[in-house]
């Protein structure tokens, strides 16, 4: 697969992305693959920092890694739902496990959807922007 920019984005492509994932490499690259395709893309290391980056940065969609440590994506998630604040900013899991358990619970804690690890780009790409345009057609 190609990760060639592409020149004729649609318009949402232009939303910002908070990614919540505490693999540097992993960020690191999906970000500059989100990056290539138009998003701005800000990144946070741990479930605290990424509930916080989601009031302060006001993204248009979280993607979430569900295993982070001492807070996990779904205690984050959790909270970000629950605050007023950001509890319409669409959700994305992400995680290693294709289980059925993971993807119900994710589901359960708020995410709009869920994908696994490693990410096919093309997949994920359908994903967020199914979340960006049910967010923009709900407003």
């Amino acid at each position: 697969m190609s990760d060639i920019p592409n020149d004729s984005k649609p318009a949402s492509q232009a939303k910002k992305i908070l990614l919540v994932e505490d693999d540097f490499a992993n960020r690191d690259m999906l970000t500059r693959r989100l990056q290539r395709r138009g998003f701005s893309v800000c990144g946070a290391p741990d479930g605290a920092t990424g509930v916080a980056m989601a009031v302060s940065e006001e993204p248009d969609l979280i993607l979430m890694d569900v295993a982070l440590g001492e807070m996990d994506g779904w205690q984050a998630t959790r909270l970000i739902k629950a605050d007023v604040r950001t509890s319409n900013i669409p959700i994305i899991a992400l995680t290693a496990h294709a289980l059925e358990s993971d993807r119900e619970k994710s589901v359960a804690v708020g995410c709009a959807n869920f994908d696994t690890k490693p990410v096919d780009l093309t997949r994920l790409l359908g994903k967020i922007e199914g979340c960006l345009m049910s967010a923009t057609n709900s407003k």
